[in-house]
């Protein structure tokens, strides 16, 4: 560690991952002074950040009092939480109000799947493509605001054609905002694009994020207040920049990817690397990224997370289910059972038994010497501890179920009496209210010592219960609990590899799940042995990110074919990017021409006529420079550098030229304001 010793401003990262919360102190001139983890507290997790925050400032190499709370001029925090979530399908319960739309549209882009049980509204209502409005018919939204009230944590509005005219969208936005006092997400708001069913898609997974970082947010907050740290507080974005967290507060869907971005900023600044494959396992995602000639290259068709192809612009990562907390089952379908993992994140065995080891223990060592084997060995329930009102809209059969459980784990064996409570069960997990604590790899590292932060016989019980399970022929699946510990990390390690080279295929063009499912290339990651020798690798390094990079990445270079390059502070990776990176905030502007001789300018709010095309450019342009310096302004950018880029459609019909369509996008930058 360093010593900040000519008073230079200190910058404080945060990142608040599934599993653990990483703090960095860090300098311009000086590098990382100091770092810590502490495990993220979902029910509240001021108590985690505080831990981790507080451990950073007492293992300065100074006196901790040394570092006082006016040397910190700005925090910055990333998160995996918003990721998480989606990819697990937690969220708050929201409602859907669609404008102009039918009930048809709700099978396009997978937006049915995502609303799920959740309430849909529908009005008449919207406008064309020019911006020309429908009439808007609110009976519907009218009769059910106040049964919304009351089950629901939010409101997403999206309206047709609101990218071109949003009056319909903020006239409803005012009403239910009235009447109910919920938050509300507007589809205009996050995204300038068409493409209605996908764009009330991000305004629904908006929506039900709010609650969510805004307890993120609170609790920061709320921790740096006590500790009298008054520095701006940002929050990264999934494309890299930072924003306030006032800004993220209202679009917490931007913050998606946002640890992984984080992760490939840090990673750049750890390495020197432009060029590499980045690789970042955390609890519950590994999420890979390229590095190309130094730069975070952006997704043009908006964040992938979960199977839900979003309108959010991120950075170009895909996000596999797995990590160190991921859920270990065993493929009973197989002849000879293989090992499956995640994509569902559980508490491990061995951290849950910190807390409540005498229930872990007592209820793991009766299934162990039980002469039974139960599919729910090993298996425990607890409330996650969020307010009771989000547990509003609850069936009769969960709310029993939900009520049957506490802040104590509750064996599942003796929890659960019917098969079909196991998928009320999974609604409540789903719903963000109730933790499964389960065998992980985790677990399976605590079991062969190569990790000892935990309990490890709670792990080493997990792992004796799966072993002692058999396949189809009657054997038992791993020889002991070392053996099957080995098998999970192996499985690991594999699904890393693969996971890696699916990231690679998908970048060089090619269907990446399929390629890797390919006999040849399988062979040829296994190193398998025949008359054609198969070998595979890439053409950069891959760079280990994560606590348990070195303990998962280990023996990756030989599946891979290139060095794997673990950095020190790779733990940390995430709040060093996060601090590092700069605010940068876009606009757009669309002029079209619904009439001959009538040339619209839609940009944000505005809709405004001229008469030539020269005054109609000309107005785009003043509007996106001001919109663009407006939103880096409030998203906490200081002195702002401003580019515009134009896309002009034009026809040349009988040897003249024709006005279609343009767009100006103007992008401003600059570095974070801190504290004076």
């Amino acid at each position: 560690m360093m010593v900040n010793e000519t008073g230079a401003p200190l910058y404080l990262g945060i990142d608040t991952g599934g599993t653990y919360t990483d703090a960095v102190l860090w300098g311009d001139d000086i590098g990382i002074i100091a770092k810590a983890k502490s495990l993220t507290t979902r029910h509240d997790l001021a108590i985690g950040i505080a831990g981790a925050v507080d451990a950073v400032l007492a293992s300065t190499a100074v006196q901790p009092r040394s570092i006082k709370p006016r040397d910190i001029k700005l925090v910055s925090i990333s998160t995996t939480l918003a990721t998480n979530a989606l990819v697990e399908g937690q969220g708050g319960r929201v409602g859907l109000v669609m404008v102009g739309f039918n009930r048809e549209d709700l099978s396009r882009d997978g937006l049915a799947k995502t609303l799920g049980s959740d309430p849909v509204v529908f009005c008449p209502g919207g406008h064309d493509v020019h911006g020309n409005p429908n009439d808007l018919v609110l009976d519907n939204l009218e009769a059910v605001l106040p049964v919304l009230a009351e089950t629901v944590s939010g409101v997403a509005i999206a309206a047709y054609f609101a990218v071109r005219n949003p009056e319909h969208e903020l006239r409803i936005r005012d009403i239910v905002r009235e009447r109910t006092g919920l938050p509300v997400t507007c589809s205009h708001e996050l995204t300038s694009k068409l493409g209605g069913p996908r764009r009330a898609l991000t305004t629904l997974l908006n929506a039900r994020l709010v609650s969510m970082i805004g307890r993120l947010i609170d609790a920061t907050e709320g921790f740096l207040g006590k500790r009298n740290i008054t520095a701006p507080l940002m929050v990264v974005r999934g494309d890299g920049a930072l924003v306030t967290a006032e800004f993220a507060r209202t679009r917490p869907i931007e913050t998606i990817l946002s640890g992984p971005a984080a992760s490939l900023v840090g990673a750049r600044h750890l390495t020197g690397r432009d060029d590499a494959v980045v690789t970042d396992i955390g609890g519950t995602t590994t999420d890979i990224g390229i590095l190309d000639g130094g730069r975070l290259r952006l997704d043009p068709e908006g964040a992938m997370i979960g199977g839900m192809r979003t309108m959010v612009e991120a950075i170009a990562i895909r996000t596999f289910g797995l990590g160190g907390d991921s859920e270990v089952r065993l493929d009973e379908h197989a002849l000879t059972p293989s090992i499956l993992l995640g994509p569902r994140r559980l508490v491990p065995l061995a951290l849950a038994a910190m807390k409540h080891g005498d229930v872990i223990r007592k209820n793991l060592t009766r299934q162990r010497l039980s002469p039974t084997v139960n599919r729910l060995d090993g298996r425990f329930a607890v409330r996650v501890g969020v307010p009771e009102r989000l547990a509003s809209g609850l069936t009769a059969t969960q709310g029993r179920l939900y009520q049957a459980l506490s802040d104590i784990p509750v064996a599942l064996d003796k929890l659960l009496t019917s098969t079909s409570q196991i998928a009320t069960l999974d609604r409540l997990v789903a719903r963000g209210l109730v933790q499964i604590i389960g065998f992980t790899p985790s677990d399976a590292a605590h079991a062969l010592g190569r990790q000892d932060n935990w309990d490890s016989a709670a792990a080493r019980l997990g792992a004796e219960l799966f072993a002692r399970k058999r396949d189809a022929q009657g054997n038992h699946v791993a020889e002991d609990a070392a053996g099957f510990a080995r098998k999970v990390l192996q499985a690991v390690t594999r699904r890393s590899a693969e996971a890696v080279f699916e990231t690679v295929f998908a970048e060089d063009g090619l269907d990446g799940e399929v390629s890797v499912a390919h006999p040849v290339v399988q062979r040829a990651v296994s190193r398998q042995e025949g008359i054609a020798r198969l070998s595979i690798a890439l053409d950069r390094p891959v760079v280990g990110l994560g606590a348990s990079a070195s303990l998962h990445y280990a023996e990756l270079p030989a599946l891979v074919g290139t060095e794997c390059l673990v950095h020190e502070h790779a733990d940390v990776a995430n709040a060093l990017g996060a601090v590092v990176g700069q605010v940068r905030m876009s606009a757009t502007a669309r002029v079209s021409q619904p009439e001959p001789g009538l040339y619209r300018v839609n940009s944000g709010e505005a809709l405004d006529d001229y008469d030539s095309e020269a005054e109609a450019m000309d107005a785009a342009e003043m509007h996106v420079r001001r919109m663009s310096i407006d939103l880096a302004e409030r998203a906490g950018a200081d002195l702002p550098r401003i580019e515009i880029a134009r896309d002009v459609d034009v026809a040349e019909i009988d040897g003249e030229r024709s006005f279609i369509e343009a767009r100006l996008v103007a992008t401003a930058t600059g570095r974070p304001r801190i504290a004076s």
